[in-house]
């Protein structure tokens, strides 16, 4: 009989598994249509808006790895290609087709980028406060580290290059005009860093 309720257990243990695994993504996917309609924050010289998106995108690449953080980003545009309005101003297929196109589409590869690079948190055997408080600033460090290169460099690049063919301006104009985009998302990389690390570190 113990064989059996062993089989059992582990059979039970996968289930729970997958079913995070999947639920998880989708999880991702619908708060970042919550973080667009939540509200934007309109910006002068530039026909992109401000949301929490991008905050929701760093998490979303900080808490799950590469192919469950692209698989929620991937779920999420493919409902506003689909015609859902879960894009920023209840906007759907058109947004991909607007100036946005780009920032919406470099989420993508930004979210795979930031997972990769996060690397995994180290488990201390030391209780110490000391050596606790080390590997919490090292996780931050790292965390804010991939998030600005994936959530941050990546996305800009596909944004400002979709932004400069859609509307013809320069793209030193286009730069000038996010800099409140880059210095915000310079914070919400720093706070999502934060947050997740002692996240972590409390589970651990």
């Amino acid at each position: 009989m113990m064989p059996s309720i062993t089989t059992s257990a582990a059979s039970n243990s996968r289930v729970r598994r997958t079913a995070l695994a999947v639920a998880k993504p989708v999880a991702f996917a619908v708060l970042l249509w919550l973080a667009s309609a939540a509200g934007a924050v309109p910006i002068p010289g530039t026909p992109v808006p401000i949301t929490l998106q991008t905050f929701v995108v760093m998490v979303a690449a900080l808490t799950m790895d590469w192919r469950q953080a692209g698989a929620a980003v991937a779920l999420y545009l493919a409902a506003g290609a689909a015609g859902l309005p879960v894009f920023a101003g209840s906007s759907s297929t058109a947004a991909l087709l607007g100036p946005s196109a780009g920032f919406l589409i470099g989420f993508l590869p930004g979210v795979i980028a930031t997972a990769l690079l996060k690397g995994t948190v180290r488990r201390t055997v030391d209780a110490h406060p000391a050596a606790a408080a080390r590997v919490f600033a090292l996780t931050s460090l790292r965390y804010f580290a991939a998030a600005m290169i994936g959530c941050v460099a990546v996305v800009y690049v596909f944004g400002f290059a979709v932004q400069a063919v859609l509307t013809g301006a320069p793209l030193p104009a286009i730069i000038l005009a996010s800099m409140p985009f880059i210095i915000g998302d310079v914070v919400k990389s720093a706070v999502a860093s934060l947050v997740v690390a002692g996240a972590a570190s409390l589970r651990r």
